[in-house]
Formats: C-alpha cells, sequence, structure tokens
C-alpha cells in the first residue's frame, strides 16, 4: 500500500493497523520516503539480519580473520 505523507498523519491510527497487515510505503512530495512496518515484522527482520550478521562473523573467522584486538596488536608490533 502506497500513502501520502498527509494521509498518513491525518489517519495515522488507520495506517499504523493496515501496517500490521502488510508494508505502508510513505511518500513524500511524490517521492517514496519511510515504510510502516508491524512491530512483529520488524523484529522478524532484526533475526533475520542478526542471523546473518552472525554467519558472515562466523565464516570470517573460520576463513583466518584474526579479530580486532589480534589485529591492534599487530598493528602495534609494527
Amino acid at each position: 500500500m502506497i500513502a501520502t505523507a498527509t494521509d498518513v498523519k491525518n489517519r495515522f491510527g488507520e495506517f499504523m493497523d493496515k501496517a500490521q497487515i502488510e508494508p505502508v510505503t510513505v511518500e513524500k512530495t511524490g517521492r517514496r520516503y519511510a515504510v510502516l512496518i508491524g512491530f512483529d515484522e520488524y523484529m522478524r527482520l532484526r533475526a533475520l539480519e542478526d542471523a546473518y550478521w552472525g554467519e558472515a562473523a562466523a565464516k570470517a573467522e573460520a576463513s583466518g580473520y584474526v579479530g580486532t584486538d589480534e589485529a591492534a596488536k599487530l598493528l602495534g608490533a609494527k
């Protein structure tokens, strides 16, 4: 669903309810400006992001990434 910022401002409660069902894209001066999503969807996206970065960190460590503390020691030693 797409709505103007003015519509969202004037009918905020209605758009908050709609955001529980589907994302609401807010347009300001004809450009996409923001998206309203429900809290459950926000938490789901945060969990996905956390899992992604956790996996990326584990892969980096497994491939020989030394970490920030060890890198600082190595750089200080030179």
